[in-house]
């Protein structure tokens, strides 16, 4: 089984009380507009002023993108969610990694067409909303459904596995969900998802024995063996080594994984692409096999893969 600590799961976390969070809420949340429509979303990674319309008469598109406030949070989410279920995403202005992964939510959201709602929650603006759910870092993403939290995750993740997150989601509030292309990558995705990486490396491994250009399959395989990589390894202590020894090989190549776990992939890339300027042999093929994994485990169509990789060849050649 893969490290709770790193890998998405989905349940009803009962130990956090919302009800506890219930007061008058005089108005429903703003909306926001559509993604990339104004430039200083782009520019801090936080919610942007302005609104589209939301369940209007007349054929309007539904409300997806909502700002989330303590003010607000017993009609925006809570009441919400008892009809459509609410994906909370927690950010701060401040936050790098929140840059990367809002814009993935909010692009799910908008291919959504209301079927769920992602709520944006500044854990600046609302420190109680973030000590009330636990958050102990961000991006933290949550949902709400039926009035139940339901458990999510914290730091970046490749959009393919961020919507199979929102997949997971909608079908535990009741959602209909496209099937999957191939059953065969579902399975495999859901046995991911569970944490079986037996059984997910199984099912992956045959999808690509039958097609073995399947980007999505590689994906699933390249993550299977970062979540085992790092069983059983303290973060802290992995990365204070990996400062400690910069020529040491295994310690850079674990703290890398790590880096990609917690949403710092850029990081993980060039401590990676570094190595390969101060190594040579089998050590520095080794620790290039190594980065190309991680570019796996993003997917083909990440941009932050698209500058390491010019980078690695700039230090290989």
């Amino acid at each position: 089984m893969s490290d709770p600590r790193t890998t998405p799961s989905i349940f009803t976390r009962g130990a956090v009380d919302l009800s506890a969070l219930r007061a008058p809420a005089p108005s429903q949340a703003p909306s926001r507009p559509a993604p990339n429509s104004a430039p200083q979303a782009a520019a801090h990674g936080g919610p942007p002023s302005g609104a589209i319309p939301g369940g209007l008469p007349g054929g309007a598109a539904p409300e997806t993108i909502i700002d989330v406030t303590e003010a607000n949070f017993q009609s925006a989410v809570l009441e919400r969610s008892l009809a459509t279920p609410v994906i909370l995403d927690f950010w701060a202005d401040w936050c790098e990694p929140c840059k990367q992964l809002s814009p993935i939510l909010e692009r799910l959201a908008q291919a959504g067409g209301g079927s769920w709602v992602l709520g944006k929650v500044d854990v600046d603006a609302n420190p109680r909303l973030a000590q009330a759910l636990r958050v102990q870092g961000i991006p933290m993403v949550v949902a709400v459904v039926g009035g139940q939290l339901v458990e999510g995750f914290t730091g970046v993740l490749p959009e393919s596995q961020v919507k199979q997150y929102v997949d997971a989601v909608l079908k535990a509030g009741g959602v209909a969900v496209e099937p999957a292309e191939d059953p065969r990558l579902d399975a495999a995705d859901d046995a991911l998802m569970t944490g079986d990486l037996d059984e997910a490396e199984a099912a992956y491994k045959k999808i690509l024995a039958e097609s073995p250009q399947d980007a999505a399959a590689e994906s699933g395989l390249a993550q299977v063996e970062l979540y085992r990589r790092i069983q059983g390894a303290d973060p802290a202590t992995a990365l204070a080594k990996a400062e400690a020894s910069p020529d040491d090989v295994d310690a850079q190549r674990l703290a890398a994984d790590i880096e990609v776990l917690s949403g710092q992939a850029d990081k993980a890339y060039a401590r990676l692409v570094a190595l390969v300027k101060r190594t040579t042999g089998d050590e520095r093929d080794a620790v290039r096999k190594h980065l190309l994994s991680l570019f796996s485990v993003a997917g083909p169509d990440d941009p932050a893969v698209a500058g390491a990789r010019r980078a690695l060849a700039s230090a290989l050649f």
